[in-house]
C-alpha cells in the first residue's frame, strides 16, 4: 500500500545530536557512571518521567544536582544537559520543505522540557521560522503528550488524533525499541542507522 504520512523522529533523524555529551559534561562536574544512568539504550525513571511532562524541570535539576559531588548552578546544569542537541543540516530542512505538499508530515520526539526551549529558540534563530509548526501537520512531544515512545498506546494516541491508516503511514527513528513499539501498533517503520541520511532513505524506499 502507498506511504501517504510520514513519522519523522527528531534526534539522530532530522537533528543531530550526541548522547556522549552529557555523561561527558556531568564527568566533568564529578559526577560518575552517569551513562549507567542514560543512553541512548535506556535510562533512570527520573528521565523518563521527565520526558513524560511527570516531573518538572525544578524537580529535574534537583535530581542533578543531588548526583554531582559539587555545588552546580542551575545554567551549569542546563548547559550539560542541552549539550546533547549538535544542529540541524539546512539539507534536511529542505528536503522536508520539498516533500510537505506530497506527503503528511508529522514529528514525534521523545524530549523534555529544558531541549525543547533550547531547539525551538536554536532552530527558530537559524532558519528564520518555526520549522515546527510549518514543515509538519503537527509536531508531537512526548512531555507534551505525557506519553513516551516506545510504548504502543503513544504511538496510537497519534494514530487515533489524526486518523491515520498505520499501512500507509512510515515511522523513522533510530531507536530500534521506539521501532518495534511502532510495528506493535501496525506502523511501517525504518529503522535509521549512524550517518543515514533520510533524503537517502526516502529515494531507497521509492518515495
Amino acid at each position: 500500500m502507498a506511504i501517504k504520512n510520514i513519522i519523522f523522529d527528531l534526534g539522530g533523524v532530522i537533528y543531530d545530536i550526541c548522547y556522549q555529551n552529557i555523561p561527558e559534561a556531568f564527568q566533568r562536574y564529578g559526577v560518575k557512571n552517569f551513562e549507567i544512568l542514560y543512553s541512548k539504550a535506556a535510562q533512570t525513571d527520573v528521565f523518563n518521567l521527565y520526558e513524560e511532562g511527570l516531573v518538572s524541570t525544578e524537580q529535574f535539576r534537583e535530581y542533578l544536582h543531588s548526583l554531582s559531588p559539587i555545588p552546580l548552578s542551575d545554567q551549569q546544569i542546563d548547559i550539560a544537559w542541552n549539550s546533547i542537541m549538535i544542529d540541524i543540516p539546512e539539507n534536511r530542512i529542505k528536503l522536508l520543505e520539498s516533500i510537505k505538499n506530497r506527503y503528511q508530515l508529522f514529528l514525534f520526539s521523545n524530549t523534555n522540557q529544558l531541549n525543547y526551549e533550547y531547539y525551538t529558540q536554536y532552530v527558530k534563530e537559524k532558519f528564520g521560522y518555526d520549522i515546527f509548526n510549518t514543515l509538519f501537520v503537527k509536531a508531537y512531544f512526548s512531555h507534551i503528550l505525557q506519553l513516551r515512545k516506545p510504548k504502543p498506546e503513544a504511538f496510537q494516541a497519534i494514530i487515533d488524533e489524526q486518523r491515520l491508516n498505520p499501512s500507509e503511514t512510515l515511522f523513522l527513528d533510530d531507536s530500534l525499541q521506539h521501532i518495534e513499539g511502532a510495528k506493535k501498533c501496525g506502523l511501517q517503520t525504518y529503522h535509521v542507522q549512524d550517518g543515514e541520511e533520510i533524503g537517502d532513505i526516502l529515494q531507497s524506499l521509492n518515495l
